[in-house]
């Protein structure tokens, strides 16, 4: 039959569009041509298939060959495509049956000596190859990845030779076993212990606050007095992601070729970028767009230490990710779309010195040196942050060789935060930094005197609608870490006292 079909995908964000590898052989000078918008390393496939196909001692037709790759608007990119090309024209030439490739989706690169190497982005594929119903034929270094799709058969191969074998039924490619996902409960028990931190009562308060509702977090107060350490263990506090947030994390470290550790599977990511890191780190980019910080951080959090410290420009693009949960980067040729719905977690000092306000009294500051170095961080951004905390130096007796037996560790704040979300979850939905206006509007009501409280403070702070919002949101937080179906005066005076930067100025 001088025309077969294989089917393999293509890479667009973290989709995984199908691409239909059709291969014609038709009478002519030997010729090997690929249409249908590839890029140079597809284009430099061919070299690579001849190669595979004589080294495995298989017959490359001496004809003209022609591989479309459909959708042809579709561009098409790195050596993924290597495998479904070979087969296309071993079964275009009759030396392998051409009836069961509809059966199977095929990627991966080939060598020269035709064993298969690994590419990036096998996870989307998996999820894509096993909504359409087809068994994947992948490297077996990919194998382990993919299989993270529960139910997608995945059949894991080392050469070319082993592929064309399964195909004929000769020697049938073993399933990759599926993933022990254990391993990730067994892994949040074993993170940084809230309770390494001494004293830091308000703190560690607002950090389970913080937790319970995916609300993000300011912390200032001088150097050495806790912040990074308060702030590294946050993620032994979160619940563990659901499934398919998990699924949606290891797709965007698929796709970034950052290393996945299974043994990690369901904790949130957890991100901390230098502050000399660019906008197009934080957001993502290229030519062949990747993802950026945010996106390495959805479901997870976003650690920006030295807040002050990092350039504007990389701090104003935050805003709309923190709004809408996503991030589009536009190129001249296509257009991709990650998601960053991340929770923000950052640490500053209160001015260039870091002692403003110690008791030390070390800090010699002039108001405007303290005013420049706040007004790095802009209003606008500064009001997305639901909560503002300082974390004060804390007495030398505290700092004790053994905590208190009355010291609460990771695992007892963590189950407090769980039972928060799980009734947050089954009532609403969402967690509370997700609701929507209309969910506001909705599950946020408030009695006389707790709508008189917040008027109050809104009328002599003069918070913006954004900070009104807000603090009924961390407040529904509160009433739900206290069980308490309606938000009360106490649930609102708590949440008004984590906008401190909006109360107290730092100068």
């Amino acid at each position: 039959m001088p025309l077969a079909t294989v089917f393999a995908r293509s890479r667009n964000g973290i989709d995984a569009p199908a691409v239909t590898v059709e291969v014609h052989i038709a009478n002519g000078l030997p010729n090997l041509s690929i249409v249908g918008l590839p890029e140079t390393a597809v284009k430099e496939s061919k070299d690579r298939v001849r190669g595979a196909i004589l080294n495995s001692h298989l017959e490359f037709p001496a004809r003209r060959i022609t591989v479309n790759m459909a959708p042809a608007d579709v561009p098409k990119e790195g050596g993924r495509f290597d495998l479904a090309i070979a087969l296309g024209i071993l079964a275009a030439s009759g030396q392998i049956k051409s009836d069961r490739l509809e059966q199977f989706e095929c990627l991966g690169e080939l060598s020269l000596s035709g064993a298969l190497r690994p590419f990036s982005g096998a996870l989307p594929v998996a999820i894509q190859s096993y909504r359409a119903g087809r068994r994947l034929i992948l490297p077996l270094e990919n194998a382990e990845e993919a299989a993270l799709v529960e139910g997608c058969e995945i059949l894991p191969a080392r050469h070319l030779l082993e592929v064309c074998a399964h195909i004929n039924g000769l020697s049938p490619l073993s399933n990759q076993p599926p993933v022990d996902f254990t391993t990730g409960r067994q892994a949040a028990d074993t993170m940084l212990d809230i309770c390494d931190v001494r004293g830091h009562f308000q703190a560690k308060r607002a950090l389970e606050i913080a937790a319970a509702g995916r609300h993000n977090l300011l912390m200032y107060g001088p150097p050495g007095t806790g912040k990074s350490m308060l702030a590294a263990r946050l993620p032994g506090i979160l619940p563990l992601q659901t499934q398919d947030e998990a699924l949606e994390s290891a797709a965007i470290c698929s796709i970034s070729s950052q290393p996945f550790v299974i043994g990690n599977w369901r904790i949130p990511p957890f991100r901390s970028p230098h502050h000399t890191a660019s906008a197009t780190a934080m957001v993502g980019g290229g030519s062949n767009p990747r993802p950026g910080e945010i996106s390495l951080a959805h479901n997870g959090v976003l650690f920006l230490d030295e807040l002050p410290e990092f350039d504007r420009k990389v701090l104003e693009v935050l805003r709309e990710p923190l709004e809408s949960g996503c991030i589009t980067i536009s190129r001249a040729a296509r257009q991709a779309d990650f998601p960053a719905r991340f929770q923000l977690l950052a640490a500053m000092n209160p001015c260039p010195c870091g002692y403003l306000g110690d008791p030390s009294g070390r800090c010699r500051c002039t108001s405007e040196q303290v005013q420049r170095y706040r007004t790095r961080i802009s209003g606008p951004l500064l009001d997305r942050i639901d909560m503002h905390i300082e974390v004060i130096r804390i007495a030398p007796e505290a700092l004790r060789a053994h905590p208190p037996a009355d010291e609460e560790t990771s695992l007892h704040i963590r189950r407090r935060v769980v039972d928060a979300r799980n009734r947050a979850m089954e009532l609403r939905g969402v967690a509370s930094a997700d609701l929507t206006p209309q969910q506001v509007k909705q599950h946020c009501k408030l009695n006389n005197n707790s709508l008189s409280l917040l008027e109050q403070a809104v009328s002599k702070l003069g918070l913006s609608h954004r900070a009104y919002h807000r603090i009924l949101k961390v407040s529904r937080t509160i009433a739900d870490l206290a069980q308490s179906e309606s938000i009360e005066p106490p649930h609102i005076s708590e949440a008004i006292a984590y906008r401190k930067l909006d109360r107290v100025p730092l100068i």
